[in-house]
C-alpha cells in the first residue's frame, strides 16, 4: 500500500522559515522522482520543486534561492526547506511521486502571515 505524508506545515511570520517532510512507503523511493505542490484558496496546484533520482532539482521562479528541496533515500523522505516565506507562500502542500499511476500525500497547511 502506497502512503505519503506529510509534515512540518505551521503558522509563521512573513520572513521566517519552516521544513516540510513527506515520509513515503509503499514503494522504491529512490527509483521516482518526487515532487512537492501547493494550492492556494481559489487557486490552482502548482508545482513547487522536484527532485530526481539523482538528485537533479528545479524549482519554480517564484520561490527559487528561497526553498531547497532534498532527498533521503535511507530515510524514504523527501524534504522542502522554506526560507524567507512571503503571504503568497500560504497554500497546502502537497508531495507527488512521478509516474504511474499518480500518488499524492493528504498535504500539509503552510501560512505565512504576521
Amino acid at each position: 500500500q502506497v502512503q505519503l505524508v506529510e509534515s512540518g506545515g505551521g503558522l509563521v511570520q512573513p520572513g521566517g522559515s519552516l521544513r516540510l517532510s513527506c515520509a513515503v512507503s509503499g514503494f522504491t523511493f529512490s527509483s521516482y522522482t518526487m515532487s512537492w505542490y501547493r494550492q492556494a484558496p481559489g487557486k490552482e496546484r502548482e508545482l513547487v520543486a522536484y527532485i530526481s533520482t539523482r538528485g537533479t532539482t528545479n524549482y519554480r521562479d517564484s520561490v527559487k534561492g528561497r526553498f531547497t528541496i532534498s532527498r533521503d533515500n535511507a530515510k524514504n523522505t523527501v524534504y522542502l526547506q522554506m526560507n524567507s516565506l512571503k503571504p503568497e507562500d500560504t497554500a497546502v502542500y502537497y508531495c507527488k511521486r512521478a509516474g504511474f499511476p499518480v500518488y499524492w500525500g493528504q498535504g500539509t497547511q503552510v501560512t505565512v502571515s504576521s
